[in-house]
Formats: structure tokens, C-alpha cells, sequence
């Protein structure tokens, strides 16, 4: 190797990860993606950074019509999981195939708290989409690695939103909409509790990123 030049020496336990942050409006979890991002970057890994519904430029118009037009949940439901396809096929598998680090804010629990627990849209249709547009080689059904669950009373979380920007089409249902979403985030942490990691999104900023890091220590990530 030449002597001016620097070798990047990634942990080869964040080689081809895939993370995403989950939690109702208000919890917070999209402060602390970029802190994750720089953590892991100052390691020598590649991460992407991206977003459900979104990721793609395809994705992020279907994200618009989903937050801002009025539509019955099953088109919702379809309109969502054609983003995550076109996400998937674009973005999320390319990258992870390259041994990059994916870090993304939302994926498939989203819908099964929002559309599945919320809307009360019939779980039995999700779990069949989930199952198509997430199969890959093999019949593998892509999930993260790891979730990060922010959990906050939706009440809580309500004020927040409030007190930050303007409500788009999810933000302003009422607050029984946002209580049904948490319980469903509860019963999919239950599910698949082997990947998620509960963080309690109601203490101070800086200790909600400590519980992130230690998270992260426990896997050697």
C-alpha cells in the first residue's frame, strides 16, 4: 500500500446492514438518523441514508400522494407498498449488496402500525404484500437487522408535532388514530422481538441517544 494513503478498516459487523428507525409522529427519531450516519462514517463504513414511503424518485412522488391526497386505505396500502418496491429494487438492495450500511426512517412495521393498526386494514393483505414485494433471491424476504423502536406516549408525541410544523394527512388524525398505531408498534416489537430495540423516546434528547449507542455496543456496531 502506498504510504500516503489511508486504509479504512470498516467492522465487518456493519458490512451490508440494514437499520431502520420506527415510531410513531412526534417520537423523534428522525434526530438522531444523521448522528447514527456520523457515527458509523467516522468508522470508515459507506451508509445510505433514506426514507419510507420514499428513497426513490419514483417513491418520493407516490410519498406526496400518499401524505397529501385523500384516498381509501387499500389504494394507500398499494400506493406505499409499490414505493417500497421500487425502494427495495433501486436503492436498498443495490447498497446492501455492495456491503454498505442502509439506515433507513421507516419500512414495512410502518405499515403494519399505520395502515394495519390504525386504518384497521386487514393484517392477512399486508402479510401477503410484505411477502411479494419483499422477496428476493431464494425466497428471502428482505427485513432490517435491527429496528430501533422510538416508543412515546401519543400524546406527547401529538404536542410535539403541534409545537414543530404544519400536520400533513397522517399528523392530523386524531390522537385514538396515533394510540391505535403505538399498540401496533407494541404487537410487531412482539413479533419480531429479536431485531427490534425499544427506546424510550419521552426522556431528553441526550439520553435517548445514549440508549441508541448502547444498542449499538451491545452488537459491536
Amino acid at each position: 500500500m502506498n504510504p500516503n494513503q489511508t486504509e479504512s478498516f470498516t467492522p465487518s459487523g456493519l458490512r451490508g446492514r440494514f437499520v431502520t428507525l420506527e415510531g410513531i409522529d412526534g417520537a423523534g427519531k428522525s434526530t438522531h438518523l444523521d448522528s447514527i450516519a456520523s457515527r458509523w462514517r467516522a468508522l470508515g463504513a459507506e451508509v445510505v441514508q433514506t426514507r419510507e414511503p420514499g428513497g426513490t424518485p419514483l417513491a418520493e412522488a407516490l410519498r406526496e400522494l400518499v401524505l397529501h391526497r385523500s384516498m381509501d386505505p387499500l389504494t394507500e396500502v398499494l400506493l406505499i407498498f409499490a414505493a417500497r418496491r421500487d425502494h427495495l429494487r433501486q436503492v436498498i438492495e443495490p447498497a446492501l449488496a455492495r456491503g454498505a450500511t442502509v439506515l433507513c426512517d421507516r419500512f414495512t412495521d410502518a405499515s403494519f402500525a399505520y395502515q394495519g393498526a390504525g386504518r384497521g386494514f386487514d393484517e392477512t393483505i399486508l402479510r401477503t404484500l410484505e411477502q411479494w414485494v419483499q422477496a428476493g433471491e431464494g425466497g428471502h424476504v428482505r427485513q432490517p437487522d435491527l429496528t430501533f423502536w422510538f416508543d412515546l406516549d401519543p400524546a406527547v408525541a401529538a404536542r410535539r408535532v403541534a409545537a414543530a410544523r404544519h400536520a400533513d394527512r397522517f399528523e392530523q388524525q386524531e390522537l385514538a388514530f396515533f394510540e391505535r398505531v403505538a399498540a401496533g408498534y407494541a404487537r410487531r416489537c412482539g413479533e419480531h422481538g429479536a431485531r427490534f430495540a425499544r427506546i424510550d423516546a419521552s426522556r431528553a434528547r441526550e439520553d435517548v441517544a445514549a440508549q441508541i449507542v448502547d444498542v449499538l455496543n451491545q452488537r459491536g456496531w
